[in-house]
């Protein structure tokens, strides 16, 4: 039996879905659940904005989801705390770090954002060895330089 689950985006829609479907929905958050756990055992706070009300952070991976092996999709050395305007930069390439915590700004990202938002050029802070092969993948995949 189909079952019925009501979208964010509009109030009126409506999406039937099989239980094969509804078990991968619960198993993909889940998964999100316990990849924030983890990433918090690691981050405490957004880097660039010193955010560290966790309400108010996403967890972002720093090798994107869909380039990860199952266990890298769970490693939280795999990922960041962000206030979402800063994920939303780093996640599309716009923004990103050397392995010693500098921070990166594409050619591509208007200048007026960076003031807009309030960053600033700076050092984040240093990565754990594990985090540095997730922040050199992002480098050069991800990462719009």
């Amino acid at each position: 039996m189909p079952y019925q689950i009501k979208l964010p985006i509009k109030e009126t829609s409506i999406l039937l879905i099989n239980d094969m479907q509804r078990e991968q929905l619960l198993l993909a958050r889940r998964r999100k659940g316990i990849f924030r756990l983890r990433v918090e055992n690691t981050e405490h706070h957004c880097r660039l904005t010193d955010v560290s009300i966790k309400e108010y952070l996403i967890a972002s991976h720093i090798k994107p989801w869909r380039n990860c092996t199952s266990e890298e999709m769970l490693d939280g050395n795999n990922g960041l705390l962000m206030c979402p305007h800063i994920g939303f930069l780093f996640d599309r390439g716009f923004i990103g770090f050397t392995d010693d915590g500098e921070l990166l700004v594409s050619k591509q990202l208007d200048p007026e954002i960076l003031g807009a938002w309030n960053i600033h050029k700076r050092n984040v802070g240093s990565f754990n060895s594990k985090q540095i092969q997730y922040i050199l993948f992002h480098l050069e995949f991800v990462f719009k330089g």
